[in-house]
């Protein structure tokens, strides 16, 4: 499922249906059904597998690749420098590029990192309905170790059926990041000191308000499993973050990447 900016409106949506893309969000208050054919496939190397690791690899790449290992999870653990990186092409690529510390506020408030080329699908990605870059960091590692400053202060994890029920108050975003900055401006005085002044520096960016296409969220969520009930389906009610909203319940589409899926 690929997610673009709404130019002004709800996000787009769309669903790779073998060489076709299905628009999503003409499908709205529409039946649709999914079901999983059995197969999945690494979406690295293409081979069958059993059991989808990492969200779409096979267990040798799962095991093997840089982008499956703990650091990208935990940047901060990066290790890089001790010559133990699993492919150092990749991260010098990946990881040695700016980065971008946001707030974002999907179920609440929460502190965030992505890839600077990465905004503003990050967000869309975690059914963010504001958002507001607020650092911007030379590495993959430094921008670990300033969230984990901010984790001190503020989450780092959405709440998805908070955020799929749309119980989800609006906030002064910008009132957030200057108390925020004030209160731990003695660490990143501190992680600047460690590596250079112009390696973190503070933006002055103006908060970004998301919306999705949703005819009605759900008051009570949910969850459908390909792995428990191979087809689902129903009226598509919403589309928002990396979930279908439907009638019957809704599914993590993210959760069953490489999964051979049938779409009626």
């Amino acid at each position: 499922m690929a997610i673009a900016p709404g130019d002004g409106g709800p996000a787009r949506y769309t669903l790779r249906a073998g060489e076709a893309r299905l628009d999503l969000n003409a499908r709205l208050g529409q039946t649709l059904g999914l079901a999983h054919t059995g197969a999945i496939a690494c979406t690295h190397c293409g081979r069958a597998t059993r059991k989808s690791f990492g969200q779409g690899y096979c267990y040798p790449c799962f095991k093997r690749l840089p982008q499956c290992d703990t650091c990208i999870v935990k940047p901060e653990t990066c290790h890089y420098f001790l010559g133990t990186c699993r492919d150092p092409a990749w991260g010098e690529r990946h990881c040695f590029q700016p980065h971008v510390v946001y707030l974002a506020n999907s179920s609440g408030l929460k502190v965030g990192i992505t890839r600077k080329t990465q905004l503003p699908t990050r967000w869309l990605d975690q059914g963010a309905i504001q958002a507001l870059p607020i650092l911007e960091v030379a590495t993959r590692q430094q921008s670990g170790l300033v969230e984990t400053l901010f984790k001190t202060q503020v989450a780092d994890r959405t709440n998805w059926r908070a955020m799929l029920k749309g119980e989800v108050a609006v906030l002064d975003l910008v009132a957030e990041r200057d108390r925020l900055l004030d209160v731990l401006a003695e660490g990143l005085e501190q992680l600047r000191e460690r590596f250079g002044a112009d390696a973190i520096r503070t933006l002055d960016e103006t908060p970004v308000t998301l919306d999705y296409p949703v005819l009605e969220a759900p008051t009570k969520v949910v969850s459908l499993n390909f792995d428990k009930t191979p087809t689902v389906g129903g009226t598509l009610m919403g589309i928002k973050g990396q979930y279908l909203m439907f009638d019957t319940g809704v599914i993590n589409l993210r959760k069953f990447t490489g999964y051979e899926v049938s779409v009626g």
